[in-house]
């Protein structure tokens, strides 16, 4: 009768599954559950501001539930328009965001892999030069081309207009080494493949390339749409009419200095509103994200 063979031994890791207790278990949870309502409670906290109205939130402290002004500041914000900002409403903020960063996101996806696209799979004279041009570029802060930028805008007459405020910032030298990186790892059997198919450049870069990158477009998209959305300096400096504003430009102008003058329900509106849309992004792509980050095999 043969000897049961011994069990192999435990690895690091479920030395560390068996090793753990209730008790350490019960207590993981508890720091996890208590990081999210740190997190949380400023989000709900706004929600619920913006919820009563101005009088109820000057005159602390504010109820931790719902007040029954949630329709009237909605529909106030969202289609009346605020004061301070010129009677603007916040549906123009959103659109205005929006444009700009699908405009930025979508640029910058479809110069860096261009860009990444000539550098690898191309010959020419330079091609490093302008590989190590672009990747130089990295370490140049935003504030040291934005004074020359804003100039050419000017002397365009790119000021207050989508083009303006889109243009300058759809080059990535951080997306066009990351598409380089990727494209790097494609099996030269399978360009010899597609040349011996009689795949021209541009159909191997649509059939082959642009499939193979679907996940890295998709993570990058997310990273750039909220880069896009959250951009403050370069709005600031190419937007002057209110109606061209950003939401993240107009929510400081509706700040005054005095409490009296704000108001606050629009405010706290207006910033529940602004993290709809980056979230809605998020949920509806993070399968697509997930997979971009972490995926190793092509």
């Amino acid at each position: 009768m043969a000897e049961p063979k011994p069990l192999p031994p435990a690895s690091g890791h479920d030395k560390l599954m068996i090793g753990q207790s209730k008790a350490g278990v019960y207590m993981a949870h508890a720091i996890l559950i208590l990081g999210i309502l740190i997190v949380a409670f400023p989000i709900y906290y706004t929600f619920v501001a913006s919820t009563h109205s101005l009088q109820t939130i000057l005159r602390p402290p504010l109820p931790l539930l719902p007040g029954p002004e949630f329709f009237n500041n909605y529909s106030e914000a969202l289609f009346g328009g605020v004061g301070r900002i010129g009677g603007v409403s916040v549906a123009t903020l959103l659109i205005n965001t929006t444009i700009v960063a699908f405009g930025i996101a979508i640029g910058k996806i479809i110069i860096s892999i261009l860009s990444a696209y000539a550098i690898v799979f191309f010959r020419f004279p330079g091609r490093m030069f302008f590989f190590w041009l672009i990747f130089i570029t990295l370490m140049l802060p935003v504030e040291v081309r934005i004074l020359p930028t804003y100039k050419v805008m000017v002397d365009l007459g790119l000021i207050d207009t989508y083009t303006g405020l889109i243009v300058p910032l759809i080059a990535s030298a951080t997306a066009t080494l990351l598409f380089r990186q990727f494209f790097l790892t494609i099996p030269g059997e399978l360009v010899e493949a597609a040349r011996v198919d009689g795949a021209g450049p541009w159909r191997f870069f649509k059939d082959i390339l642009l499939p193979l990158s679907r996940t890295n477009i998709a993570a990058l998209f997310v990273i750039l749409f909220i880069y896009g959305w959250t951009q403050y300096l370069w709005p600031l400096l190419v937007t002057n009419r209110n109606d061209m504003n950003t939401i993240v430009i107009a929510l400081r102008k509706m700040i005054s200095f005095a409490d009296a003058d704000t108001e606050w329900h629009l405010v706290m509106v207006t910033s529940m509103l602004a993290i709809v849309p980056p979230i809605l992004v998020v949920v509806f792509m993070q399968r697509w994200f997930v997979r971009g980050l972490v995926e190793t095999e092509k």
